[in-house]
Order: C-alpha cells, then structure tokens, then sequence
C-alpha cells in the first residue's frame, strides 16, 4: 500500500511504501506530479531533478523510478496537463467576445497565458528537452492529448476570425505557444539580472512586459493574414 505518515512534529512528509494496487500507484503517482508542479513553479522547470521530487515527497530515488524513469516524465505531464486547462479557459474567453477583432482575439491569447507562468515555462522546455528522453508511448500520449487541444482551439479561432482558414489558425497557435515559452524565460530573469537590466537605460530593451509584447505581436499577425 501507499502510506503517508508524519516523520517528525515539525514536518508533514510523506513515505511511500511500494504501491500494490491500482489505486495506491494513482495516488502515488498523482503525490509525485504535485511534488514536481510545486518545484516547477518555484524554482522553475530546468530545476526539477527526481532527486529533488523524491527527497520532497519522502520517496527514495531508486522507488520513484517505478512510476517516471526520467526527469522529463514529470515535466511532460505537467504540459500536457496545461493544455488541457488552458485550453477550455481559451476557448471560453474567446467565446464570450461580442465583437472578435485581432487585437481582442491576441488579447484572449495573451491574457489567458500571462495567468499560466509554469504552462509557459513548460512550453519552453517541452521540444527543446522533455520530448527527447521519455519512452515513444509517452510522446504518442502526449502528443494525441494535445492536438485535441489544438483542434478544438482552431474551430473556436475561425468562429471569431473567419478571415483564418485552419492552417491560418494552427499557425496562430504555433506561434503563440512559440513565442510564450521564449518571451516567458525573457521576461522573467532572476531577480538581480531584472534589477541590472532596469539600472542601465542602455539596457532598457531586455526589459520585456510578457503580455503586452505578446499581445502585440500576435495582432500583427492576425492584421497580416487579414489583408492578404
């Protein structure tokens, strides 16, 4: 069985035994995706290490590598978690404009993303490593589990914007999850490299606002696939 017990009057951890039913591996594994979603979000996603999502939930290395055989396992589920809620919330806000332009539409995108700093974090990650060390199942996965998401995003964009045919749209999707997870990492330097680049006017372009420059650029690309 799964078990969690207190191991000091001063700290709640859990200890997991090796889990021997269906239902003690859901919640082991579900203990593990929270672990590495609260260690993401605060020391952000390159920082995930097993070591550390073990030592944090009180599980030895060598036992966690029973649920996830690589650090990237972890991440990857975390992202597609983040397109499955994203998305409705998109699609929602999308809905819900009475006049969709352009600019309102790259609103929405932006908006909707700037709320979800991990998920763009995550995006950043997930081609560059999270892809590139996980069993071919988990991609298969993984990938089906988001272009479901993508689908149901591009019927909603061509309702608002019918100018977009569906490759107009899934380019719009493209580039926006592309350019959240890059403008993210800019936008969000630690906090002594934030504070140099705000002492030097000289510096004054590496200070990136995410959800205006995201915004922005996004209604210019809708405006350009509108005139032509």
């Amino acid at each position: 069985m799964c078990n969690v017990v207190a191991i000091s009057s001063m700290s709640m951890v859990p200890r997991f035994q090796r889990a021997r039913s269906p239902a003690a591996r859901e919640a082991a594994e579900e203990a593990i995706l929270d672990a590495a979603r609260d260690l993401a979000a605060e020391r952000r996603v390159r920082s995930v290490t097993l070591t550390a999502v073990a030592e944090m939930i009180g599980m030895h290395k060598s036992a966690l590598l029973r649920y996830f055989e690589t650090r990237e396992g972890d991440p990857l589920l975390l992202t597609r978690e983040g397109w499955q809620e994203w998305s409705p919330q998109l699609q929602h806000d999308l809905r819900s404009l009475r006049k969709p332009t352009p600019a309102s539409v790259a609103r929405v995108f932006a908006r909707t993303l700037a709320a979800r700093g991990l998920f763009c974090d995550l995006l950043a990650h997930t081609p560059l490593n999270l892809e590139r060390n996980v069993s071919l199942d988990a991609i298969r996965e993984f990938k089906l589990a988001t272009h479901a998401e993508v689908e149901a995003i591009i019927e909603v964009v061509r309702e608002m914007l019918p100018i977009l045919n569906e490759d107009g749209a899934l380019d719009l999707i493209s580039a926006t999850t592309a350019l959240a997870g890059s403008l993210w990492q800019i936008a969000t330097p630690g906090p002594e490299v934030a504070a140099l680049y705000r002492s030097d006017p000289r510096l004054a372009l590496a200070v990136v606002d995410f959800e205006p420059r995201l915004a922005r650029i996004l209604t210019r690309l809708l405006e350009g696939s509108a005139r032509r």
